[in-house]
């Protein structure tokens, strides 16, 4: 079966890795990716808006499905294009992928239809309703543009904002420069817990969830400093989390059902990766938000503990006709490496050294990010988050340790969290957890 995937980050890399075992792969990049290029039949490097040009090289190679990567696309509705055009899609339609690109729309739909894990919030089209709602609501509040903005458009009282006057302030600078496309913005209250992941595969009516994870979103150690894409993840060999219960987990994947089934009710069927984030709370999981594909550095998490065929899993999912997926009872750690100061980068197109062959002797397995191969065949830094390692093992801690040694075989102007999925962190995490609950 011959398989697109469209994009060019460590997500698609490992996506296409995974697929290249049952399936023959192609890859639209929008940079020369060292790793896809590796494990890619053929690709095309084009910009991820030309629909024209990403339909043309599906066509000319014959293509079944296609596996998209990350949301810009599937925002702007590639894979209504791609579909009109008979192929196939893991990802949802334009409609369906709102849940992630119409923040608005996603919290209206646990109002309309119900469904648990709901929060206090409000969406505004108007800077005076904002400021009403923040004075009104009088707890810390989290600020969010309404559309899509790399992760990075999220910002917290009492992290990166001081007080709710200064979430006033940015409030005001979304609707100015109408941030994510949008001159409005959605207002929530500060939940109090540990975040956590739950993704799934989709097929429009039934639901299978892989592994929870949980993402260290902030750059520096003791997280602390800026929100990024996540500078690392870990799961466990349970497939909960060291704080999640069986409990937990299974609520959250009920929230996530009735989340389908609402989309489908609606606007369409639902077909690809859900990614739930969840923050546990003391009275349960609540909904941070949605994401309308594998997570960033997630993906690396729960597909590295695959034991099931990927292709397959993909026919089933546009077939309609999900069936049983297998994971290995393994601990997984994944650390991301970054340019020197990221997020405020000043490393790029510098030459990032990689032993690969060292790498995997010491257990680990490498996904390339943010990075571009030369005409000298050289690896360059861009202003991103650059490469993904990934490591698993029986417990977490063992996972640590193999991938922080993995890591000593990469080099240049970078740097990793050597904290992430240490058993100091994950200790705390869990007494964290614990003083929430009031236990």
């Amino acid at each position: 079966m011959n398989m697109l995937v469209i994009g060019s980050g460590a997500r698609e890399h490992i996506i296409a890795k995974t697929l290249s075992r049952n399936a023959d792969v192609y890859t639209y990049m929008s940079k020369k990716n060292p790793g896809l290029i590796d494990v890619s039949i053929d690709y095309m490097v084009g910009s991820e808006s030309d629909f024209d040009a990403i339909v043309s090289y599906a066509k000319d190679n014959d293509i079944e499905i296609a596996f998209i990567g990350p949301e810009a696309p599937l925002e702007g509705g590639i894979v209504d294009q791609l579909n009109d055009n008979g192929i196939s899609c893991v990802g949802p339609t334009k409609k369906a992928a709102q849940i992630e690109t119409n923040k608005a729309f996603m919290r209206q739909l646990f109002v309309d239809y119900d469904i648990e894990g709901s929060i206090k919030y409000g969406t505004f089209y108007d800077l005076d309703e904002a400021y009403e709602f923040i004075d009104e609501l009088d707890e810390p509040v989290v600020v969010k543009p309404i559309g899509l903005t790399g992760g990075k458009g999220v910002k917290i009282v009492g992290d990166q904002l001081e007080s709710n006057e200064e979430a006033k302030e940015y409030v005001k600078e979304i609707f100015d420069e109408k941030m994510s496309g949008y001159e409005g913005v959605v207002l929530e209250e500060l939940l109090v817990g540990e975040e956590y992941t739950i993704q799934a595969f989709v097929d429009g009516e039934h639901i299978i969830p892989m592994p929870a994870a949980q993402d260290h979103p902030h750059a520096f150690e003791g997280n602390i400093g800026p929100i990024t894409g996540g500078m690392g993840s870990y799961s466990s060999k349970d497939h909960l989390l060291p704080f999640l219960t069986k409990d937990d987990y299974d609520a959250s994947v009920s929230i996530m059902k009735k989340t389908i089934d609402a989309i489908a009710q609606e606007e369409e069927p639902y077909k690809g990766i859900l990614y739930g984030q969840f923050m546990l709370c003391k009275d349960g999981p609540k909904v941070i938000e949605y994401n309308a594909r594998f997570g960033d550095p997630e993906a690396m998490n729960v597909l590295s503990l695959l034991d099931s065929n990927l292709a397959n899993i993909s026919k089933q999912i546009v077939d309609g006709t999900l069936d049983t997926v297998v994971f290995k009872r393994k601990s997984s750690v994944c650390k991301y490496i970054v340019p020197d100061n990221y997020p405020n980068t000043e490393a790029n197109d510098t030459i990032v050294e990689v032993d690969e062959e060292k790498i995997n002797d010491d257990g680990a397995d490498v996904y390339y990010a943010a990075v571009y191969l030369d005409d000298n065949n050289d690896i360059r830094l861009t202003s991103s988050r650059a490469i993904a390692v990934i490591a698993e093992d029986d417990t977490i801690n063992q996972a640590e340790e193999v991938c922080e040694e993995a890591i000593k075989n990469i080099n240049g102007e970078v740097y990793h969290r050597s904290d992430v999925a240490t058993e100091k962190l994950i200790d705390e995490k869990i007494q964290h957890m614990k003083e929430v609950k009031g236990e």
